[in-house]
């Protein structure tokens, strides 16, 4: 062991104690700020602890002289682990403005400061410890080596287990995040991605990240085969794909393993989450790309899918009870089809025709979806229409005429106390798509933008499909003539910007009319 004078930083020890040192592993170093105006004081520390190891981690030092210099290195290093401070250097209280300056200005309450004094008179030690939060208090001259271990031990696993709280209060905040973040998803696929993208998160990971590359991919077992539903990094080429044959044989051994032994595997540098509903459908989530995953990071994991398979549940009850209620919509829209004699697709081929239109017009996904929706009930009134007016094979009268214009009013009245987005959107579109875009159509006359977007939508997908199948009153048209008519009627009882946009996605308005055809 050195000895060294009294006056510089060390007592003899008494009793011949010998420092003990830990001389495995060396995973990391802790950052030891060293901040006095004597050199003799730096190079002491430096030699005593030159070959001191906690938890496998050695140390590195950093020096300042004067409070100046102390309060740059810790804005910095704001990761440093121990503080030796000395109190009197430039000024009598350096030390302690020193001490404000990172609990109060730097809001840093993770570093262990040690306060240190050759002259305990100018900060007397109780008055020092009540008033400024600092974690120990030594006069330079009680501080031997075998106390300079203890101290340092001591300091280093609380700074360890501060940092532990810490990254657990981080981690449960991020976990509570994404799981907020996930709950709001509304479809498998769109859930397998942000559980991919939330767990990169969580666990700290980067796809740029210089040490690892994070990869990942989510995949669904649909009827005995699995099928990729979201990627990222090194998997991106496998959205879409079929899982067997395709994917790296270890990657599809992890996934099956996982699906065999239903339950999540969380193995060397990967994780398999597995994930299974009530119903029997299964999902499972395959990410890696890191070195090692500690017990916090485990644990985190654990918290997590626990929040996952909760949101996976109510991801399929929301599509079950969504799947439902398209099906109500559809059925009352087809049931005033059937009503008039008139059977096929017809309010299916008008609501693909509505969303196509509703997307090329740049409505928002929602919006697109309501009017999708909404638009299959734009005859919805017409249950409220005699069978005689309804029915008649021939034009009708001027008076039949009238009583048939208003299933559009009777639509409000039959869905008018719904408060439900969709249901509201039918009643405009129930209303108005008889309106024309020059103020000729009817029940109000509204003319132009007046009209809502959703029901112009609708006037011309109704129209383009109407005339294109048998009437009670009258046979199909060619497909030419019906072209020709919404040309002449652009301007007059259509919106131009949709037709112009009719016009320019014919082909897949054709392909959908192939496709429903019936």
């Amino acid at each position: 062991m050195v000895e060294t004078p009294d006056e510089v930083f060390f007592a003899d020890e008494t009793g011949g104690g010998i420092l003990s040192r830990q001389r495995d592993g060396g995973n990391g170093t802790w950052k030891v700020l060293v901040v006095d105006d004597e050199e003799e004081v730096h190079a002491v520390t430096k030699l005593v602890l030159s070959d001191f190891f906690y938890d496998k981690k050695g140390l590195v030092f950093l020096h300042a002289y004067s409070g100046k210099e102390a309060r740059e290195l810790i804005a910095e290093h704001p990761d440093t682990a121990i503080i030796f401070l000395d109190v009197v250097m430039e000024k009598s209280d350096a030390g302690l403005a020193v001490v404000r300056h990172i609990r109060e200005e730097l809001k840093n309450s993770f570093v262990r400061i040690i306060l240190r004094t050759g002259q305990p008179g100018q900060a007397p030690e109780e008055k020092v410890i009540i008033e400024y939060d600092i974690n120990d208090y030594k006069e330079k001259t009680e501080l031997t080596a075998q106390k300079l271990f203890t101290t340092m031990v001591t300091s280093l696993r609380s700074y360890r287990d501060i940092l532990t709280i810490e990254a657990n209060r981080k981690g449960l905040q991020k976990i509570i995040e994404a799981a907020t973040y996930i709950c709001r998803l509304r479809s498998i696929k769109n859930l397998a991605s942000g559980v991919l993208t939330q767990l990169v998160s969580i666990l700290h990971l980067s796809e740029n990240a210089l040490y690892c590359q994070t990869s990942g991919i989510a995949v669904s077992n649909v009827e005995g085969s699995f099928k990729v539903l979201a990627a990222t990094g090194a998997y991106e080429s496998y959205i879409d794909a079929e899982v067997c044959g395709q994917l790296p044989a270890n990657v599809l051994a992890d996934i099956r393993r996982a699906a065999t032994l239903k339950r999540s595997i969380c193995q060397d540098n990967r994780y398999i989450g597995y994930f299974r509903s009530e119903r029997g459908e299964e999902t499972v989530i395959y990410l890696e790309g890191w070195r090692d995953l500690s017990e916090l990071d485990r644990r985190m994991i654990e918290v997590f899918c626990g929040n996952v398979q909760v949101a996976y549940e109510n991801v399929l009850l929301n599509q079950e009870i969504e799947g439902t209620q398209k099906e109500i919509i559809y059925t009352l829209g087809e049931l005033a089809e059937m009503r008039s004699l008139e059977t096929g697709n017809h309010v299916r081929r008008v609501a693909e025709y509505s969303r196509l239109l509703a997307e090329k017009y740049g409505l928002s996904q929602r919006e697109v979806e309501v009017i999708r929706l909404a638009s299959s009930m734009h005859d919805v009134g017409k249950v409220a229409i005699p069978d005689a007016i309804l029915n008649k094979t021939g034009p009708l009268d001027d008076g039949e005429f009238e009583i048939m214009k208003t299933h559009t009013i009777r639509a409000q009245e039959m869905l008018g106390l719904s408060d439900r987005e969709v249901i509201k959107t039918a009643i405009v579109i129930a209303v108005q798509h008889h309106e024309k875009f020059n103020g000729t159509g009817y029940p109000k006359g509204l003319q132009g933008e007046d009209i809502h977007i959703s029901a112009r939508i609708t006037a011309l997908a109704d129209v383009f499909d109407a005339l294109g199948n048998d009437r009670s009153y009258r046979l199909a048209w060619e497909m030419e003539p019906i072209l020709d008519l919404i040309r002449a009627e652009r301007g007059a009882h259509f919106d131009p910007a949709l037709v112009d946009l009719f016009f320019a996605n014919i082909d897949s308005i054709l392909e959908i009319r192939s496709r429903l055809a019936g």
